[in-house]
């Protein structure tokens, strides 16, 4: 049966995001009935009475999709483990004890694929996720994720709370955080070529040494994903959402300069760290229980990307931001 959008009162955390405006602009082409973003300087969901306030302050919530987190790439994970940790740990546990408190009949929390071993076999299967650690400059992070996971399962068996768990795979596309210093893989690579573009010089230097892989998923079918499960989901069981692409960062770079046109060298500074040296997930789970897979193609995904970057740029030149 289809789901009844229409009368449902979503609280999606972290909405004003990137990944978060891409679900709420999903939820509204649904009909979602009503949508609620809450934002860190009304409700900094780090702290326990402002997560009970926001679900005070919403009666009737029927739904809550918990994306508000604190990310960022290698560089932001190495710098601030402790920040991202506690942030997104007390988030995570708050908005989930909070909703259950409240009564919120469906709680969607969506995790990383930064949760699972540094070694595991590809494709990474959901039932792999305890096989190890993750990797060193992501774990905290990734750890915090499968706490939350933890707690859904734990909510679920004592009080057959409905609380689900998704893992998606990296995500790009148009509105990604383009700031080098938080900034992830894609975005920090297209911003990198096309400033050496426009400023003549002939290479740029990335990190590693390219060999690592990495799965991508385009944001708006991960929405989609998000979307699906939160209507047609219900199982202790967490998900990758995921597009079942692998690619090397190596390979990744020269599409990315052949896209942006840039055509100097790309070197490789082997001192800093590689990440997890593969990423690629099974998506047979998501596709099974509720009728997901990714539909954009990923060159196409990474045209628009560009395109929507150039397009920040030149609208910045013009009023001078």
């Amino acid at each position: 049966m289809a789901f009844d959008w229409h009368n449902q009162r979503v609280i999606v955390t972290g909405g004003a995001g990137f990944l978060g405006t891409h679900v709420v602009n999903h939820l509204r082409q649904l009909g979602a009935g009503d949508i609620i973003v809450p934002r860190k300087a009304q409700y900094d969901l780090r702290e326990p009475a402002a997560a009970a306030r926001l679900f005070a302050d919403h009666p009737g919530t029927t739904m809550v999709i918990h994306l508000a987190a604190t990310v960022g790439g290698i560089g932001a994970n190495r710098k601030h483990p402790g920040i991202f940790f506690y942030d997104n740990i007390m988030m995570g546990t708050l908005t989930l004890e909070y909703a259950r408190r409240a009564g919120v009949p469906k709680f969607v929390g969506v995790g990383t694929i930064c949760a699972y071993p540094k070694y595991t076999p590809v494709p990474f299967k959901e039932d792999d996720l305890w096989n190890g650690y993750p990797e060193e400059t992501n774990a905290p992070y990734g750890l915090v994720k499968r706490m939350l996971l933890v707690q859904s399962q734990a909510y679920r068996a004592e009080y057959g709370y409905n609380a689900i768990h998704l893992m998606p795979t990296n995500l790009y596309g148009p509105g990604d955080s383009f700031d080098l210093e938080n900034s992830h893989v894609i975005p920090a690579l297209i911003r990198k070529m096309i400033e050496a573009q426009a400023a003549g010089h002939d290479c740029v230097t990335l990190w590693g040494d390219g060999s690592p892989t990495r799965e991508f998923v385009y944001v708006k079918d991960a929405a989609e994903g998000i979307a699906l499960a939160a209507a047609y989901y219900d199982k202790p069981e967490p998900v990758n959402i995921g597009s079942g692409m692998e690619i090397s960062i190596r390979e990744l770079a020269e599409t990315i300069a052949e896209l942006v046109g840039f055509t100097g060298d790309l070197r490789w500074d082997t001192s800093k760290p590689n990440g997890q040296p593969r990423r690629n997930v099974d998506v047979s789970r998501a596709e099974r229980e509720f009728d997901f897979s990714a539909r954009t193609s990923f060159r196409d995904g990474l045209r628009e990307t560009v395109e929507w970057y150039r397009a920040q740029l030149n609208v910045r030149e013009k009023t001078g931001a």
